[in-house]
């Protein structure tokens, strides 16, 4: 008798015990993203987990039908510093030869250098994931605008040449934009070579040739998982009405 009930007490208290916890998720090895995870600043767009990216994710399409794009056209911000914020700002100020002021921000690409945004990082811009023109290239053929993808990296190439990270970057970024838009190597330009005026853009230390030369063989979300594309939180631009595009 004395052993059944032992034997009960043993049941109940098994029976009493929480249920086992399942085993937790296998870590996420870290990453190397700039600006991943910046809670403070951005939230983690789709295809993320945690702030690390999914591999096969394509973080730099647009979620709208994309334009006719037949150029690229590479730029310098030509100060030491700078962000999509702050390029944005900047911008607002400016006006058209009518008198209008700008949308904002005229590139749809910024890559960082470390001083305002992540070195290497690439951020689109508003007018990226809404797919208007430019309005960054100061040419008297307006089809650099309206169809051409205007990439600006934060630096000042006449004094330094862009960061490793930030010629990663923009190679990456230029080869996946030829590849899905099929772009010749030929349309990527430098913004001095089609400037109605002159201007020493994207400066005399960017290396041209490497990034819009060659096959394209590496492209964003395809078949490497480092990509440094970030999307922010909020759109920088709230409306386009009644405005005309520059």
């Amino acid at each position: 008798m004395l052993t059944m009930l032992l034997l009960a007490g043993l049941i109940l208290v098994g029976c009493m015990q929480p249920p086992a916890l399942p085993p937790p998720p296998a870590s996420i090895p870290p990453h190397s993203i700039p600006g991943a995870g910046d809670a403070s600043r951005r939230i983690p767009p789709p295809g993320f987990v945690t702030g690390i990216p999914r591999p096969g994710t394509s973080l730099w399409k647009p979620t709208v039908a994309a334009r006719d794009w037949k150029h690229i056209v590479i730029h310098h911000t030509a100060t030491k510093s700078g962000s999509v914020e702050s390029i944005h700002a900047a911008h607002l100020k400016n006006k058209d030869k009518n008198g209008n002021p700008w949308l904002g921000i005229g590139y749809h690409f910024v890559i960082g250098n470390g001083d305002g945004m992540p070195d290497g990082a690439i951020e689109p811009t508003f007018r990226w994931r809404t797919q208007i023109q430019g309005a960054h290239a100061g040419s008297t053929n307006k089809d650099y605008n309206e169809r051409g993808i205007g990439i600006c990296l934060v630096g000042d190439f006449d004094k330094t040449p862009p960061t490793a990270a930030q010629r990663k970057s923009v190679k990456l970024l230029v080869q996946t934009m030829r590849a899905e838009y099929h772009i010749p190597a030929a349309n990527v330009v430098g913004h001095k070579d089609i400037r109605a005026s002159a201007t020493e853009c994207p400066g005399k230390l960017f290396p041209m040739a490497e990034v819009a030369g060659g096959v394209p063989e590496l492209y964003l979300g395809t078949n490497t998982v480092e990509d440094p594309s970030r999307r922010p939180v909020t759109e920088r631009v709230a409306t386009t009405s009644g405005s005309p595009l520059r």
